[in-house]
């Protein structure tokens, strides 16, 4: 099995369960959308501002990571805006591969300027519709709402993700600083999700820990770990090379619970010092239900293509190995069962075939 090239890796057929909407702007749009309602940014050029936004993100200080939001999420107060927004994620998606995507941002974010949440969802919708219908069928993409875990509106964005699911939502997540704010605080949200027989993530194991982990799992029911990473915490390589599971991070394994994986994103936060030295390796050796994905790409200059061929150059993975996690992902979405096989044995096998077979 031979190493794949960045191009072999770009024409892949590609899965993603996890990106944030407000942080994979193209920094053109913010430029031209901050002009029409007179917001100030920290530059007036895209190159100048595309710049700022990574190097804020890599600065290794908090408050300026967040303040990088404050800009995007400035932008996106009206329906034209966010429509449009949504529309050049699912075109910037698909041309970097990717066939199918769960895009998640928090509606109650958006309301600043008058919209109210369910015209925020319906904003959403009509860009991914638009961009999905020009694609000609090469991409599926569906939101996922996500709730503020310092705010008190988790109940209320998860009645609206139900009153959707039938109309581009596919399910519910938190997300937020996890110290201090517990995912068990939600759980009246999370119940009501699981009576309705709805699909949520959970933003887990990013910074704060395996307690965030366990909580999320054992007492909110998550079907996903958002990041995830700090399971590794659980996880004990002796001396001589053998592994020891602790007890979380077994039932993780053996309940095949998906891990939502950011390589960049976790570097910059400070949950992983590279790609080489990033947990995904042990994990995906000891076969954790792993999946690859960008969180923001906007924040991280980041896209699944990056992502993958730094894990291919970290660990010297080979298609076969992308393959797994692309299937991984497609098994953890959250779409009916038919429909994932569709993509599985229609697009993504097919795909990595012809890939292979050019070896």
């Amino acid at each position: 099995m031979s190493t794949p090239t960045r191009d072999q890796v770009h024409a892949a057929p590609k899965v993603l369960l996890h990106d944030h909407l407000d942080g994979g702007l193209r920094p053109q749009t913010i430029v031209e959308l901050a002009a029409e309602i007179g917001h100030e940014l920290p530059a007036s050029d895209a190159e100048s501002l595309g710049r700022w936004f990574t190097e804020s993100a890599d600065s290794g200080s908090l408050v300026r990571y967040l303040e990088t939001f404050d800009h995007t999420v400035a932008v996106m107060q009206n329906g034209p805006a966010i429509a449009r927004v949504a529309r050049e994620c699912v075109e910037d998606l698909a041309a970097d591969g990717v066939v199918y995507a769960e895009v998640r941002y928090a509606p109650e974010q958006h309301v600043e300027g008058g919209m109210t949440l369910d015209e925020v969802v319906a904003a959403v919708q009509e860009g991914f519709d638009a961009a999905m219908a020009a694609s000609g069928g090469r991409i599926v993409v569906r939101q996922l709402l996500t709730a503020m875990r310092h705010q008190a509106r988790s109940m209320e964005i998860a009645e609206l993700a139900v009153a959707w699911r039938d109309r581009g939502v596919a399910g519910f997540d938190i997300a937020g600083a996890e110290a201090g704010f517990p995912p068990t605080r939600h759980l009246d949200a999370f119940e009501y999700l699981q009576r309705e027989n709805a699909h949520f993530t959970i933003h887990a194991g990013e910074a704060f820990g395996l307690p965030s982990i366990w909580e999320a799992i054992q007492w909110c029911s998550a079907d996903r770990l958002g990041h995830g990473v700090r399971i590794i915490d659980d996880i004990t390589v002796h001396d001589d090379g053998t592994v020891e599971l602790g007890r979380l991070a077994a039932y993780v394994r053996d309940q095949r619970i998906p891990l939502e994986m950011c390589p960049s994103s976790n570097i910059q936060t400070g949950a992983a010092e590279s790609f080489a030295e990033h947990p995904i390796g042990l994990l995906t050796k000891l076969r954790f239900r792993v999946t690859v994905n960008t969180d923001n790409r906007l924040m991280s200059g980041t896209s699944m293509t990056r992502e993958m061929f730094g894990l291919v150059e970290a660990f010297d993975y080979s298609l076969e190995d992308l393959r797994w996690f692309t299937i991984n992902a497609m098994k953890s979405a959250f779409l009916p069962f038919d429909e994932r096989l569709a993509i599985i044995d229609e697009v993504v096998k097919p795909g990595y075939e012809a890939l292979i077979s050019q070896r």
